[in-house]
């Protein structure tokens, strides 16, 4: 049990504002199941190798390495009416949504190694586009109160709407192959795809327009800046000297921020949970058509749209549940709670995908929701905890470099799922040329991963957090010291030092 400290009102978010924030979240995982659901066209439609589909998927998650960060910190240093944050996530939100239509436009007859360059080039520049949206859009929810339990209400909500996403996900293979609707599945693709970016330009832009920026920093300027503009030839230099130490001051930063131990737990928590539900969620999809129906990929998928269904709904429960629970428990006891609970999920799938009764293979969905319905309610959260701890430590407000850096985790997770998931199907011996008649052996493989892996990488992620820090009490004293440190009872403080410059001078 932990003791409960009173949410003052001044730090409690209106709900209506948390429902727009949360809106952000509907598209950022709209666009991040999309690419994860709609790349089997790639294998079942257009007949390319599934290792080189993984491949495709992976390697442009790869340049979100240097991409994210470097977002996250030109979002922490961005000067702007508009505020830090807002901008990038208009712009990027408009551009995501055109480049993700235009991606899917595949064109016919054409060989694999084509395929292969067309999708990923086109991949790097929608996940780019994706960046500039979602890491300043990651950096907002952090920022938006100091409160340790009015952060968990905050991530709870947009995990809530973010799972509306993964609702309709599980539904997109049944409508791109809708022989009613569409000549084939790659013609589905396209016009899913046309949707899909209408919504996220018309969705994804009202965070920016109805959210403000709880944390408004000065604008800083030196006289040495400010005299420069008389004299070309020292401008010249200020702004070489300028570039240069953003440059070092970026890099610091990263660093710094890579090597904090409280936060290596976070992200690394959150790689194995992720990468483990990742990995074998395209098996789920292979297991389901080809064990549990023979090869029937209209019936497959039909079920396969329903366990995500279920799941999608079990989620929607959980979220709040493991919420309420992080009051009582702390947000480290609800974690191991939650991993717990999923990881008795997997090992019933053994069991319970069964071609003697289809309708079992929606049971261990309602066990595996707790995993990343309690991951993400959670670990906003706690990494909102530790940008306090980063602050107190170092003088800087780094939310976008914290965001960016375990979101980039995120999607390294599933870059490695996806890769690794597709040469893991090939290891099974598994044939897309042979439909239904797939070995005995082939089927006994691709169950075992689906069931071993995610457990596996639960158990070692239940370890990892073990190592955790911030409890309630500690998180309170850390928001204590700022404040006096501050000389304010909140947040809202314009003299806030926010880069190496203004820590050093304060």
């Amino acid at each position: 049990m932990v003791k409960n400290i009173k949410t003052n009102d001044r730090d409690i978010i209106p709900f209506v504002n948390k429902f727009i924030y949360g809106l952000g979240a509907f598209v950022n995982n709209l666009l991040g199941a999309s690419m994860v659901t709609m790349v089997i066209v790639l294998n079942l439609g257009l007949g390319m190798n599934p290792a080189l589909v993984g491949l495709i998927s992976a390697l442009p998650r790869l340049t979100d390495a240097l991409t994210d960060p470097l977002m996250g910190y030109i979002s922490d240093h961005t000067r702007s009416k508009w505020g830090r944050r807002r901008p990038y996530i208009f712009i990027g939100a408009i551009a995501a949504g055109v480049v993700f239509a235009l991606l899917w436009q595949l064109p016919r007859d054409q060989s694999e190694n084509f395929y292969f360059w067309f999708f990923l080039i086109g991949s790097i520049i929608f996940y780019l586009a994706y960046t500039v949206f979602a890491t300043p859009w990651v950096a907002l929810g952090y920022e938006l109160t100091p409160d340790y339990h009015e952060r968990t209400s905050i991530m709870a909500v947009q995990n809530f709407m973010g799972q509306v996403a993964w609702l309709v996900a599980p539904w997109f293979l049944w409508f791109m192959q809708n022989d009613m609707l569409f000549e084939d599945m790659v013609e589905g693709a396209g016009w899913l795809a046309i949707i899909i970016g209408t919504f996220t330009i018309v969705i994804g832009i009202l965070p920016a327009i109805f959210l403000k920026e709880r944390s408004k920093k000065k604008e800083t300027t030196t006289n040495t800046s400010k005299d420069s503009l008389n004299n070309s030839s020292s401008d010249t230099k200020q702004s070489e000297k300028k570039s240069s130490a953003g440059i070092s001051d970026f890099f610091r930063g990263f660093l710094t921020t890579i090597k904090f131990k409280p936060f290596l737990c976070l992200c690394a928590a959150t790689f194995l949970v992720f990468n483990g539900f990742m990995l074998v969620s395209s098996f789920q999809t292979y297991v389901i058509i080809y064990y549990v129906f023979g090869g029937d990929q209209s019936l497959g998928a039909e079920y396969a749209g329903w366990a995500g269904t279920v799941s999608a709904i079990s989620t929607f429960c959980v979220i709040f549940l493991i919420a309420k629970l992080s009051t009582i428990i702390g947000k480290r006891n609800a974690f191991f709670f939650s991993i717990g609970v999923s990881i008795v999920g997997y090992a019933l799938k053994w069991v319970c995908y069964t071609p003697e009764n289809p309708m079992l293979l929606l049971v261990p969905s309602i066990f595996i929701a707790f995993g990343l319905g309690g991951l993400f309610t959670l670990m906003g959260s706690m990494v909102a905890d530790v940008c306090d701890l980063d602050e107190l430590e170092t003088k800087q407000r780094r939310e976008g470099m914290f965001g960016s850096i375990y979101w980039w985790v995120v999607k390294l997770g599933m870059a490695v799922a996806l890769a690794a998931g597709g040469f893991l199907l090939n290891a099974t011996g598994f044939d897309v040329a042979l439909l239904g008649q797939q070995s005995a052996d082939t089927i006994f493989w691709m169950r075992l991963c689906d069931v071993l892996i995610p457990i596996f990488t639960s158990l070692v992620a239940i370890w990892m957090i073990l190592a955790y820090p911030l409890t309630e009490e500690k998180a309170n004293e850390v928001r204590e010291a700022l404040e006096i440190r501050r000389g304010k009872l909140t947040v809202d403080d314009d003299e806030l030092p926010q880069d190496a410059e203004l820590a050093s001078s304060s």
